[in-house]
């Protein structure tokens, strides 16, 4: 674990003061298949490096117990959790997080009332392929999340099979996944064997119960069935039953 915000070398380039564009103007959608959609902005919230720095330093990080393999052993990266009905300390969050939260809330129709923060210490911290558990409660929710910290590849695949996507996240990505994402396909952050640095998920729900394990099985930007940010992979991942990227 970080005992300090001094431990995370970020890029100059995204050390300025935290903003974001709230017009979500240069955002692109990018479909999936005709029901499910993600929006992608690569740097859309400056000053990334200072959040990570930040946050890294002043959140009481938890490390969660999971069954992985048959045996009950820790998860492979920190957590915290916030929300609106009394989830963790909001004094903890910084303000542009509240301002985000807003913006989404206002772009996407949608009442983003819990922030969820994962944080990826190197390339041995990861969570294995799943579909967040939100969707049993709604049928086409919306999860934003907003990447800070050096990229890491973030992959999905349909869910009865087929081949992975892949995007590297991190240093103020916005990616939000729409539609019916959470029914029909799976998401995972893999293990890497060399990481530039710690990346952190910061990541906006509404409604829904708190993020825990699970047994896994509007804005209008333009259109794109590819974007430049997207690659072929292979999928990668570990067998551990976890959930929330």
């Amino acid at each position: 674990m970080f005992a300090s915000a001094s431990e995370w070398q970020g890029s100059l380039l995204a050390l300025g003061d935290p903003e974001f564009d709230p017009s979500f103007a240069t955002v692109e959608r990018i479909w999936l298949d005709d029901e499910c959609w993600l929006d992608h902005r690569p740097g859309w919230l400056q000053g990334s490096d200072l959040v990570m720095a930040e946050l890294v330093a002043r959140v009481p990080w938890t490390q969660r117990r999971v069954p992985m393999y048959e045996r009950v052993l820790d998860e492979p990266r920190l957590v915290w959790w916030w929300s609106e009905t009394g989830g963790g300390d909001e004094a903890v969050l910084l303000p542009v997080l509240q301002e985000v939260r807003h913006a989404l809330s206002r772009y996407y129709g949608r009442h983003f009332d819990s922030i969820g923060l994962n944080l990826y210490r190197d390339g041995h911290d990861s969570v294995a392929w799943h579909a967040d558990r939100v969707r049993f409660q709604q049928e086409t929710p919306i999860i934003a999340i907003v990447s800070v910290g050096a990229p890491r590849p973030f992959l999905m695949r349909p869910l009865g099979g087929g081949p992975s996507r892949s995007w590297l996240l991190g240093q103020g990505d916005l990616f939000v996944m729409g539609g019916w994402c959470q029914h029909t396909w799976q998401h995972t952050v893999p293990k890497i064997a060399h990481a530039a640095g710690p990346r952190l998920s910061i990541t906006f729900r509404h409604g829904g119960d708190p993020p825990e394990l699970t047994d896994q099985p509007v804005g209008q930007p333009r259109r794109s069935s590819s974007s430049s940010a997207m690659l072929d992979a292979s999928g990668a991942g570990n067998n551990s039953r976890n959930v929330n990227a």
